[in-house]
Parts: C-alpha cells; structure tokens; sequence
C-alpha cells in the first residue's frame, strides 16, 4: 500500500489529471446517471481551490506590490486591461468567421414550446462599483475577486510606504515578512490539495458525462463541433503570438496545461485560479503582474465566453433561417465584448451574455432554451480557453516589461 501510494506521488500531476480524465468519460458514459454518487468528490475538490482563492489574492499581490513601483504598476494594469479587451473583441471574430465557413443550426428549427427566461445583466457600471466593496468582509465571504484585489492593492501599498518611511519603516518590514510567510505558507497548502486534484477530477467528468449522455451530444454534436474547432484556431493564434514574442510555446504549454484541464473539467476560471496562479508562478512571471492579472482575467477575460457568444448567436440566427449579416456581426463584436465585462462573476455567466446578445440582436430566447442543454459541454472548452487567454496575456505583458527593463539597464 505504502508502495502504491509513494508510486502515486511520484507520478507527474499533469499524466494524473489525463488518466483521472479518462477514467471519468468511461465511468459516465458505463453508468450514466447513477455517475452521480460520485459528486462529492468533484464537490470536495472545488471547495479546496475555493478554499485558497482568497489567500492567494491578498498575499500575492501584496507582496507583489513591495516588489514593483507603483508607476510600473499602472503602467502594467494599463496593458493588462487593453489585452482583455482586445483579446475578448479578437475572440469573437474569431467565432464568427469559424460559424460562417461551417453554419452550425442551418436546416434546423426551433423547439416548440421551449421558453427561457433571460436573466439580469448586472452591467458594466455594476462591476466598476463592485471594485471598491463597502464591506471588506463581504469581499471576501461572496467571493468578490475585484473587491478581494482592491483590498490587496490598498494593504500592500500601505505597507509600501510605511517600509519607506522613517517612522514606521522596522513596523513596515516586520509586516512584509509576515504577509511573505504566509504567501509562502499557502503555497505549501496548494502543494498538498493538488495531489487530490486528479480525484477530484475523476468525479466531475464522470458525473458531466454520466448527466450529459451521447444523446445530447448526437442532437446538436454540429454546435459543439463548430465552437471546439472556433477554439483550437484560438489556441493556434495564443501560439503564434507567443512565438512573435519569442516565448517558447513548449515551455509554456507545459505549465499552463494543469490548469487548463482543470478548468476545462471544473467549468470554473475563479475556482481553478489557484493552480493557474501556480503555472504563472512556474513559468518565473513577475508576482507584481500575475497577482492581479490573473485574478482579474478570471473576472472579466472570457476569451472562451467570446467566442461562445459569437457561435451561439451564428446558430440560433441560422435557425430563423436568416443568417447573420455584417452588420449584424459588428453588433455581436460590440455587445459581446461589453457583456463578457458586464456579467463578471454572475453564476452560469456563459448563458447571461449570451442571453444578453440575443436580446440586442432581436435573436429568438427559444434557442437560448436550446443551448442550455449543452450548456456543460461547451462550458468546458469555453473555461478551458478563458483560463488559457488569462496566461497567455500575463506572459506576454510579462515578456514586454522584462524587455523593457533591459533596455532601461
């Protein structure tokens, strides 16, 4: 036993995952429905990265914070949000152009009696005002990745300028330490809970499959096929630019591939933040960047999103038999940008901005009620691809500061 399970350590986390995959597709797809006893496993797994969110927010980039100055720090928020929005606004184009060579939905009709109700779209100025929380408590019990890194930002230039201070500078450095121990000690948390990763892993995919089916898959495998092809030309692009700046895709695809299976079998970009903070960390990113970008790509960076959106809305105009003009496509780039800002960390985010696009677009509600049925299925490459885009855009940014510091020396 005790050799079984030192074989288990030993083993790389990333063929873990792979084979606790697998695993789980032949387990659902065996035993269907009744895969579902294993969801508190799955459960168990989610609620240990939920666990280390906060933590590794705050003290990240707050240590992160003492590392930089704060004009390299606006300097670098500046270039992080106009990658986010831009890659977001390229990521919808990208969905376009893949919808309008394969016409996913034509020949097709819409389902009688289906109804959906479209849910409320917090906005953009909702989300702006959700940066500064009124309460730094609630901040941190509703999980609100913005107020959580304003909060850091504050603290960690507090303690800043009291290590510059002559007053309280000794006070300031024994703070610093203290805050640098316990990012240290989360790290050595995260360490422990990623040897339960592959379980948990294992009990989510077998529960997804098992609750999915071929069934659903069969009935509409065209729009699945269409946005997983809309994705991987996404990823050939993420490749490309990292070739351009000549960071080594390998090494890079390396880390980043843990936390992109994750994402892909937990649907969730916040809950997999932790190990997506852990690849940043592999990859010898700069703390100061990573500890916000990150966090705040898993909030408003939906690469994954865009690209939904944008298939989505080919489908269901297909559908009506009226497929989407120029026009039309400019519309969804517009709409669907704002509301992949706008729905940041409203649960089942994906059928928001789509529901949101559909509404502005006088596209039928009925085909949103469609949608839902692979709404996990396309959930999955979706998160997949808002985590890898999260990277991607830490990485580059990175590699432009660091080019930017050599020049300067």
């Amino acid at each position: 036993m005790k050799a079984l399970w030192r074989t288990y350590i030993d083993t790389s986390l990333i063929v873990k995952i792979t084979i606790a995959l697998i695993l789980g597709v032949a387990v659902g797809l065996l035993f269907g429905e009744d895969a579902a006893v294993l969801a508190p496993l799955g459960d168990l797994l989610l609620n240990l990265l939920t666990f280390l969110i906060i933590p590794l927010i705050l003290f990240t980039l707050m240590v992160g914070v003492n590392q930089s100055r704060l004009g390299d720090l606006g300097r670098m928020g500046g270039k992080v949000f106009l990658y986010y929005v831009l890659s977001s606004a390229f990521a919808i184009m990208v969905g376009l152009t893949v919808a309008s060579l394969f016409q996913p939905g034509t020949g097709m009709s819409l389902p009688a009696g289906e109804t959906f109700e479209a849910p409320e779209n917090p906005g953009v100025i909702s989300v702006l005002l959700n940066i500064v929380p009124s309460n730094i408590f609630t901040a941190f019990t509703e999980m609100n990745l913005l107020g959580i890194i304003f909060t850091a930002f504050a603290f960690g230039l507090a303690i800043a300028y009291m290590r510059g201070s002559a007053e309280f500078g000794e006070l300031g450095e024994h703070l610093y330490k203290t805050v640098h121990g316990l990012n240290e000690a989360t790290i050595v948390v995260l360490k422990v809970i990623l040897q339960y990763v592959p379980i948990g892993v294992f009990a989510i995919m077998a529960e997804v499959v098992g609750n999915q089916g071929l069934d659903t898959l069969l009935s509409l495998g065209e729009m699945v096929l269409v946005l997983y092809a809309a994705i991987a030309v996404q990823i050939v692009l993420y490749t490309l630019l990292l070739i351009l700046m000549k960071i080594k895709p390998g090494t890079f695809f390396r880390y980043a591939r843990t936390p992109m299976l994750t994402a892909f079998v937990t649907q969730s970009s916040s809950g997999t933040l932790p190990l997506t903070l852990e690849a940043a960390r592999g990859l010898g990113l700069s703390k100061s960047l990573y500890g916000f970008s990150l966090p705040l790509g898993a909030t408003i960076n939906m690469d994954g999103a865009a690209i939904r959106i944008a298939v989505s809305a080919a489908f269901a105009a297909n559908l009506t038999g009226n497929p989407l003009s120029l026009p039309d496509m400019l519309m969804v780039v517009l709409v669907g940008t704002l509301a992949s800002v706008g729905t940041a960390g409203v649960p089942g985010a994906g059928i928001v901005m789509i529901a949101t696009v559909f509404a502005q677009l006088g596209l039928p509600m009925e085909a949103v009620a469609l949608l839902t049925a692979i709404d996990a299925l396309v959930g999955m490459g979706a998160t997949m691809l808002n985590v890898t885009g999260d990277l991607v855009g830490t990485t580059v940014i990175d590699k432009t500061e660091k080019k930017r510091q050599t020049a300067k020396a």
